[in-house]
């Protein structure tokens, strides 16, 4: 079981001196869906982005901890020394190849480059990278120098811990487990997607992925409601099939009603103030933000 766990984490956008994140504590375990909520400003999409390294924000004080065990990895055995990291200590695509996952609120469209390319590329990279960071190899320069060994425009080479047809079968079995159309793996990556299925795409790279812990961004926002129960039913299997922790973070209770969150944190003002169970996302609802303010800061 793989535990992703947030220690008193301040943050700042970077070169500047505002506080975001005040003090942020959360943890966030396999098989587990965690509800992070708040207003618009609270801080919840400055805690996504900083768990997954996002350059934009620094961390000031605190740490970012993702604990391993021996056997969270199919292919390889994760020694003693290698099963508690520092996530500040590492890169984005280092903490990506460990299991973090961040989905996007708003998608990038990349044209020239299908979905079946880039999702086999990020696979392969995050492999290769995860064996390097366990068995600590260190990274050739000049493959660094060179660039890439292909090119994800230019179609699949079979090189790579996956092969091609392993790839395909692997892909098409993500892509039944969320029920989505197949042609969608020829298509250019998000290009003339609608809204929902773009984010029904961010859920099929974590079931690719198979990440120890996803952090969803407002995945719901902009879906209508058939496009909301199909991503509600991805997340859904990325706990239940694939043992993934999930980090929602959304304003609204609406996706939690077919997503049932095991904990709900609620955040204000860069920290987090109040937390329960599936219940108190149901209070928010009807009581609105204001009620929080008002119990944990009193009335005004």
């Amino acid at each position: 079981m793989a535990t992703l766990e947030l220690q008193n984490v301040h943050a700042t956008v970077t070169e500047e001196d505002e506080m975001i994140l005040k003090g942020v504590d959360l943890e966030v375990s396999s098989n587990e869906i965690h509800a992070l909520m708040g207003p618009n400003g609270s801080g919840k999409s400055t805690t996504a982005k900083v768990i997954a390294g996002h350059p934009e924000y620094t961390v000031t004080e605190g740490d970012i901890l993702l604990h391993l065990e021996e056997d969270d990895f199919d292919d390889i055995e994760i020694p003693p020394d290698k099963r508690t990291w520092s996530l500040l200590d590492l890169d984005p695509h280092e903490r990506a190849a460990l299991g973090i996952y961040l989905g996007f609120q708003y998608p990038v469209e990349i044209e020239g480059v299908t979905l079946s390319n880039f999702l086999r590329t990020a696979l392969n990279a995050k492999l290769e990278e995860r064996e390097a960071l366990i068995l600590d190899e260190d990274e050739d320069e000049t493959d660094e120098d060179e660039g890439y060994e292909s090119d994800p425009r230019a179609g699949p080479e079979d090189e790579g811990p996956v092969s091609v047809e392993e790839f395909h079968n692997l892909l098409e079995e993500k892509m039944d487990l969320l029920d989505m159309d197949t042609s969608f793996a020829r298509r250019y990556l998000n290009v003339g997607f609608s809204g929902g299925e773009k984010k029904q795409n961010e859920v099929l790279q974590a079931a690719l992925l198979e990440p120890a812990v996803a952090v969803l961004d407002e995945i719901d926002s902009g879906l209508d409601i058939d496009r909301l129960q199909d991503v509600s039913d991805g997340i859904n299997a990325l706990r239940d099939e694939q043992g993934t922790g999930v980090l929602q973070i959304t304003h609204y209770q609406r996706i939690l009603d077919y997503v049932e969150p095991d904990m709900v944190h609620i955040m204000l003002d860069g920290e987090i103030v109040k937390e329960g169970d599936a219940d108190l996302a149901k209070d928010l609802e009807e009581h609105g933000y204001d009620w929080v303010r008002d119990q944990v800061y009193g009335a005004a």
